[in-house]
């Protein structure tokens, strides 16, 4: 556990001594805040257009912000997370220090786990800049707070299957662009895999849209803990990790 935090905080420091951390952190705050903005002021709009035509329909924020607001988080995760997981082990190969990793005493399981829980925590301090803007709906709105902690717990859970897939692919490389690429383009296929089910009914299409990471979220974004979900996102969490240490032990091999 020690050689895991050690390696841990190595990526940590890596990133927020560096440009990346900071140029992430503004992005994803710019994008968010513009969904964050939008949203209010429609809901803003359609309650004042209710005024005046002397209508009194209920209205949600959980539904009408907060559940849309975090489905495009989702969304923009699919940019941010290949950005964190590019360099993880392709920096490595590059630099040539991939080497030093592989023949040293530290065990390959606790260099991935450092790496991936490292990614994981700077998703997660984007994640809490959201904390922010919604603040203001707490302020001077009534939102209800568990259906939306539930809904951080499927972004987490979604975003770290995605990471522990970043991680294997940038394994397989050491050009941290085509790393940055091929995440991208599989997290892209992972989350539209469900629309799949708009057109065909066969089974390899229930199949095919059960993979997508897209359907496992929907329930956590209305607050509700489906366990068949959860298992999926740590069964892609174990799978992404595996195929990375397997990929690390043939370097450690050819080392």
């Amino acid at each position: 556990m020690r050689n895991t935090w050690i390696i841990c905080r190595k990526e940590l420091d890596s990133y927020f001594v560096s440009w990346i951390a900071y140029v992430l952190l503004t992005l994803f705050a710019a994008a968010f805040g513009f969904f964050f903005w939008t949203l209010v002021t429609v809901f803003v709009v359609e309650g004042m257009e209710m005024q005046m035509r002397g209508q009194m329909y209920p209205m949600n924020l959980n539904e009408q912000i907060i559940r849309p607001l975090l489905m495009n988080v989702s969304v923009i995760g699919l940019f941010m997370i290949p950005l964190i997981t590019m360099r993880l082990f392709a920096e490595e190969k590059r630099n040539g220090t991939i080497e030093l990793l592989a023949t040293s005493p530290i065990r390959d399981l606790e260099i991935i786990i450092g790496k991936w829980l490292a990614a994981l925590i700077l998703y997660s301090s984007l994640l809490l800049l959201t904390a922010l803007n919604l603040a203001f709906l707490f302020r001077y709105g009534n939102p209800d707070w568990k259906p939306l902690a539930i809904a951080y717990l499927g972004l987490l859970l979604q975003a770290g299957a995605l990471l522990a897939i970043g991680a294997f692919i940038s394994t397989l490389t050491k050009n941290q662009i085509i790393a940055g690429a091929a995440t991208f383009v599989v997290c892209l296929l992972l989350y539209v895999f469900g629309w799949v089910e708009g057109f065909e009914t066969s089974t390899w299409a229930h199949v095919l849209a059960y993979t997508s990471v897209a359907t496992h979220f929907d329930s956590f974004a209305r607050g509700v803990i489906d366990s068949k979900d959860a298992i999926f996102y740590l069964t892609v969490i174990f799978l992404g990790l595996f195929f990375t240490a397997r990929s690390m032990e043939s370097l450690r091999w050819r080392s």
